[in-house]
């Protein structure tokens, strides 16, 4: 069956949007990615029909609630090809689990310890590593990158960066800046031959491509809802099952205990020891429906029509004269996220000025401020695509530059 994106954007009502005198662009789903309907009848359907909690409630609703909840770790479990149900952690979104990540394995830690991550990594892959690193004693390194946007190998490979000293290596499928994808699976290889526990944040790939965590190679990956077609408010940890036995709680609370005493307590097995509290239950249901939305249409299908747009776009943008492309300018492992300064314009001012011709992209640093800086720059306009994309809308952001540049008087 061919890829039909006229029928996919029926199937989310924000896109028949104007803004002002203008139908909605929108090209921001890096940002955050559209709902299609299904999603949020999926959401409705449970607050107005099985609304309870979960594991805790006995009657009717409580059963449906749990089954809805752990229905849907099963087709996340399924997602990404993960062993079992019990790999996958529920959580609010990919910042806490990296948190959580960074603060069970924290305590494997000791002075002298050595953490890699990599300049290109959004500041949730490195604060979280900043606080573990400064209340253990343990070093923070990093990948550095080429001036094309990839992560410099032969540099990390020349100054022994992952070594016998290191103990993590935390990196980003995909650059959320420079759309860049990285060899997870090599790095993977090269820190496990050190003994060291591979963590990929995958926010930026799960939702455009086939995952399968046993070919990424890692031992702990985290991606959220909100960027895959699902709601906000919840995110996922998944975790090679041994690992997850043998980390410690990362919050205390109800549902992740196994007994309590006033003296001391037990805890549950994973996942339920990294979910105290009441979790995301509608958010879970909301995110089983769009996992199923993404396989109807076939994540390959989406990727082929997403490598597809980025090439368009890639074309698009570097035939302007006066704009700079941040990051590879051929669609050769890459993502469909890019950023671009247009000369002599603030990324602001041009993202204003779009908006007001109903084109939503973003402007800043994109939460990855020390990559600018590495690559000369203090923020980034970035157009970001997803399945619901059309050469027609990346037809009208080159119009819409051309016309901020010419605006402004940068040519």
């Amino acid at each position: 069956m061919s890829f039909d994106v006229e029928a996919i954007r029926r199937d989310f009502p924000i896109l028949t949007r104007r803004v002002g005198e203008h139908p909605l662009v929108y090209l921001d789903s890096a940002n955050t990615s559209q709902k299609p309907r299904v999603v949020v009848d999926a959401i409705a359907e449970h607050y107005f029909q099985h609304n309870a909690n979960v594991a805790r409630a006995m009657h009717v609703l409580g059963a449906e609630a749990t089954e809805a909840y752990e229905g849907a770790r099963g087709l996340v479990a399924s997602f990404i090809g993960a062993a079992a149900p019990e790999e996958v952690i529920f959580t609010r979104n990919a910042s806490e689990a990296l948190n959580l990540a960074a603060n069970t394995l924290a305590a494997r830690l000791i002075p002298g310890d050595e953490v890699v991550i990599s300049v290109m990594e959004h500041h949730s892959n490195i604060v979280p590593w900043q606080l573990v690193c400064e209340r253990t004693g343990a070093v923070l390194r990093w990948f550095d990158v080429t001036d094309e946007g990839r992560l410099d190998l032969e540099a990390a490979e020349r100054d022994g960066l992952i070594n016998e000293r290191t103990r993590v290596v935390s990196v980003a499928h995909v650059s959320n800046v420079l759309g860049t994808r990285n060899p997870v699976a090599e790095i993977a290889a090269k820190a496990h031959a050190v003994g060291a526990v591979m963590v990929v944040d995958a926010s930026q790939s799960a939702p455009h491509q086939s995952i399968d965590v046993t070919e990424l190679g890692a031992d702990l990956v985290a991606f959220t809802g909100h960027k895959m077609c699902g709601p906000t408010g919840i995110g996922v940890l998944w975790g090679r099952g041994e690992l997850l036995e043998s980390l410690p709680p990362f919050l205390g609370g109800g549902e992740m205990i196994e007994v309590v005493e006033m003296t001391h307590s037990t805890y549950a097995d994973p996942p339920h020891r990294f979910e105290a509290g009441t979790p995301p239950i509608a958010q879970a249901a909301g995110l089983g429906a769009a996992i199923r939305y993404l396989q109807g249409i076939g994540m390959d299908a989406i990727a082929a029509h997403e490598h597809e747009l980025t090439e368009y776009m890639l074309a698009k943008l570097t035939s302007i004269d006066g704009l700079l492309l941040l990051g590879p300018v051929e669609a050769v492992e890459r993502g469909s996220a890019c950023s671009f300064n247009l000369k002599g314009i603030h990324p602001h001012d041009v993202m204003q000025v779009l908006d007001s011709r109903g084109i939503a992209i973003r402007g800043g640093h994109h939460c990855a401020r020390p990559l600018h800086r590495r690559l000369g720059h203090q923020s980034s306009t970035r157009a970001s695509a997803h399945l619901y994309t059309t050469r027609e809308e990346i037809d009208a952001l080159a119009d819409a530059l051309v016309f901020t540049r010419d605006y402004f008087g940068a040519r």
